[in-house]
């Protein structure tokens, strides 16, 4: 497997949360291409923080509303913040790398928002009011 830890840079203005940086280390094993790498994590984090600020969906008749990805809102390129991606060098076997940063994005963000306000975040998406 691969094991990976990120930390978020946060601020909050006027009730907005803006992500301007994460850094993640990965220990995925033996590298092959370290371009791949990185571009497997950058595209995890994508989606991670999609999640994290954007991914609700509602339910209305016992149905999700959102049937398709066009009703489903996702990061835009606008909003990326600046991401760096440190590769922990290893000569364990390869430990495969598809979206492996997805699951730390939301925790790295949510503990970055805690360092401001104090406040836990204990769901997504993070909304304003969860750190008002």
């Amino acid at each position: 497997g691969s094991f990976n830890a990120q930390v978020a840079e946060v601020s909050i203005d006027q009730g907005k949360l803006r992500v301007h940086r994460i850094v993640c280390a990965v220990d995925c094993g033996h590298v092959v291409n370290p371009a791949i790498v990185e571009a497997q994590i950058q595209s995890g984090i994508v989606y991670g923080l999609s999640a994290a600020l954007k991914g609700g969906i509602t339910i209305k008749n016992g149905r999700v509303e959102q049937q398709n990805f066009h009703q489903y809102e996702v990061l835009r390129i606008d909003e990326m913040p600046v991401v760096e991606v440190h590769i922990v060098p290893s000569q364990e076997a390869p430990g495969g790398i598809g979206e492996a940063s997805t699951p730390t994005t939301a925790p790295a963000v949510a503990n970055a928002i805690f360092a401001i306000t104090g406040k836990r975040i204990r769901h997504l998406p993070i909304r304003s009011q969860d750190f008002a």
